[in-house]
C-alpha cells in the first residue's frame, strides 16, 4: 500500500513528507527505560506510540529496524552530572549486584509491554554492552575540539561546540538565557561551564560499575550511549529517533550535540516526541500519592483505581489521543475508554458474520471511511482520527446486522480490513478473551440460559423470562429481542 506519510519533526517544528535514507526501509531508534523500578503509566504511552508507528510502517510495506535501548548504566540522579548512578543506588538498598537489578526490572518491563501487545524491537542493546563504542565515540569528540578532561572525567565544551554549531536548535532554547538561568558556585566543579555534560565520568573508588578508558576507571555519561549505539546499529545517519517530550532537553539536546560534534552533522532526519501522561490534572509523582506502576493498573491494586484496567484498554485509552498532546488519566476517561474498545471489539466480530447482497451498488460512505482512516494514520499517525471514522464504521456494521442496510462483496472486504487487519495489525487492539477458551465457554452459557428464557416466554412465564434478562443485564450481558431471534453481547 503506498501512501503518502507526514511526521512531525520536533528538530523542523512542523510536519514533513517521510522519505526515508533507504528506500523501502525504516530505521528507528526510541530511547528505552532506566531499569531500577517497574514500568509505569508514563513508559506506557512511548511503548504504544512507536508501536503503533512501527506497525503503520510494515502495514505500508516497509521493512523496519526497530531499535530501543536499555539504560543498566550511567544515569544519574540529576541532569547536572550529579547524584548516583540510579541503578547502583537501586542496588546498594536492596543489597543485590547491579546487573540483577538492571536484569530484573528489564524482564518486568518487557512482560509489561509484551502484555500492552508492542512489537519487541529488532535490537535491545544494553549501554553496558557497549562501553567500547562509547569511549571511542568520546574520542572522536576530543579529537574534534569539543571535549576536554578535568580530573579524570571528559566533558562535552557546550561553549566551543555552539560557536560552530547551534546548542539548543532541537529543544529551542538559547544558549545565553541557559547560562543566565544556571547557578553554579566558583571553584566547585570540573567543568569549566555549568551546561557542558559528562561524556566519561571518573568512578569514586568504591563505584561497583566502572570500566577501563585513556582518562580514568569509571564510566559513560547517559547521553552518551544513544549517540554510540543508534549509529552502531542503524548508521551515522538514520530516519527516525523517538522518545517522551522529557528528554527532549536535555538528553535529546546533548545526544544531537554529540552527533555534529563527532560525525559533522546531526545525524537523524526526524526526531520524534511524544507528550506526557497526567493524572487528573497533575504530574504523576510519588511525592503526589498518584504514581501508578503498570501492574497496578492491570490488578487495580492502587488507592486512586476504582477497579482494574485491562492492558487493551490501556492501549485504547492511549490511542485516544494524539501522540504530542497532553493524555490525562482518571478512572472515568479509563471506564469511558473500557466502553470504546468493547464497541470495537463487538463490530470486529460482528463483521464477520454480516450478510453480502450481490448486485446492491457498492456504499460511497464505507469507502470514504475507509479512505479517511489511512489518511489519518498517515498523517502523523492521527490514532484519535482514525478511531473516530472506525466508530462511524460501526454504525454502519450494525445497521447492516439489524437488516436496515444493506452492503456488498466489495463494502464486505473493505469493512474486513479495517476490522480484521487494521485495527489488530496497525492499531494493536485484539480481543482479550480469545485464545484463553472463556470466550467459548461464556457464550455457551449465555446460549443455554437464553433456551431457559426462551422456553419461560413460550410457555407465558413471563416473570421468569425478564428475570433472566435482569440478571443477565446486571452481568454485563445485554440481551435484545428481533423478530430473528435474540442477539446478546458483552
Amino acid at each position: 500500500m503506498e501512501r503518502e506519510i507526514l511526521l512531525y519533526n520536533t528538530l523542523s517544528r512542523r510536519k514533513e513528507i517521510f522519505k526515508p535514507v533507504t528506500p523501502g526501509m525504516v530505521g528507528l531508534y526510541v530511547c528505552g527505560p532506566t531499569v531500577y523500578g517497574d514500568a509505569h503509566l508514563g513508559h506506557a504511552r512511548p511503548g504504544v506510540t512507536y508501536d503503533v508507528l512501527v506497525r503503520m510502517f510494515r502495514y505500508m510495506g516497509y521493512k523496519v529496524r526497530y531499535v530501543r535501548n536499555i539504560t543498566d548504566v550511567g544515569h544519574l540522579e540529576h541532569d547536572a552530572d550529579e547524584g548516583e548512578d540510579k541503578i547502583a543506588k537501586k542496588a546498594k538498598l536492596e543489597s543485590l549486584e547491579p546487573m540483577e537489578v538492571a536484569q530484573e526490572y528489564t524482564l518486568r518491563y518487557q512482560e509489561a509491554m509484551r502484555k500492552l501487545n508492542t512489537c519487541p524491537p529488532s535490537i535491545e542493546p544494553r549501554a553496558s554492552g557497549h562501553i567500547i563504542e562509547q569511549i571511542a565515540l568520546v574520542q572522536k569528540i576530543f579529537d574534534a575540539g569539543f571535549a576536554y578532561e578535568s580530573n579524570g572525567s571528559v566533558y562535552f565544551d557546550v561553549r566551543a561546540f555552539h560557536e560552530k554549531h547551534n546548542y539548543g536548535e532541537l529543544s529551542g532554547r538559547v544558549l545565553d538565557d541557559m547560562i543566565s538561568n544556571t547557578r553554579e558556585l566558583d571553584g566547585q566543579s570540573d567543568k569549566r561551564s555549568p551546561l557542558d555534560f559528562a561524556l566519561w565520568k571518573k568512578a569514586a573508588p568504591e563505584h561497583i560499575m566502572k570500566w577501563p578508558s585513556p582518562w580514568s576507571e569509571g564510566f559513560p555519561g547517559w547521553h552518551l550511549e544513544c549517540s554510540a549505539m543508534s549509529a552502531k546499529y542503524l548508521g551515522e545517519e538514520f530516519d527516525i529517533h523517538g522518545g517522551g517530550m522529557d528528554l527532549l532537553f536535555p538528553h535529546h539536546e546533548c545526544e544531537l550535540a554529540q552527533n555534529k560534534a563527532s560525525r559533522g552533522k546531526g545525524g537523524v532526519r526526524y526526531w520524534m516526541h511524544n507528550n506526557m501522561i497526567t493524572i487528573e490534572g497533575k504530574k504523576m509523582g510519588k511525592s503526589y500519592g498518584n504514581f501508578i506502576t503498570l501492574e497496578e493498573l492491570f490488578t487495580g491494586k492502587h488507592n486512586i483505581l476504582v477497579q482494574p484496567y485491562s492492558p487493551m484498554t490501556i492501549r485504547f485509552f492511549i490511542l485516544q489521543a494524539h501522540y504530542r498532546s497532553t493524555l490525562d488519566f482518571s478512572n472515568d476517561a479509563l471506564q469511558a475508554a473500557e466502553k470504546g474498545l468493547k464497541r470495537i471489539m463487538q463490530a470486529a466480530k460482528d463483521v464477520k458474520s454480516l450478510q453480502v447482497k450481490g448486485g446492491s451498488e457498492d456504499n460511497k460512505e464505507i469507502r470514504k471511511i475507509y479512505d479517511d482512516v489511512f489518511t489519518a494514520i498517515c498523517d502523523d499517525i492521527n490514532t484519535p482520527i482514525a478511531l473516530s471514522h472506525l466508530f462511524d464504521a460501526v454504525r454502519i456494521i450494525n445497521q447492516v446486522k439489524d437488516g436496515q442496510s444493506v452492503i456488498n462483496a466489495n463494502d464486505k472486504a473493505l469493512l474486513d480490513e479495517l476490522f480484521l487487519k487494521f485495527i489488530p495489525d496497525v492499531l494493536g487492539l485484539v480481543d482479550e478473551s480469545a485464545g484463553n477458551g472463556s470466550e467459548e465457554l461464556v457464550g455457551g452459557l449465555v446460549e443455554m440460559i437464553l433456551e431457559v428464557r426462551k422456553v419461560a416466554k413460550s410457555n407465558k412465564d413471563f416473570a421468569t423470562s425478564d428475570l433472566i434478562r435482569d440478571k443477565l443485564k446486571a452481568l454485563g450481558v445485554q440481551i435484545k429481542d428481533t423478530k430473528d431471534g435474540v442477539e446478546w453481547t458483552l
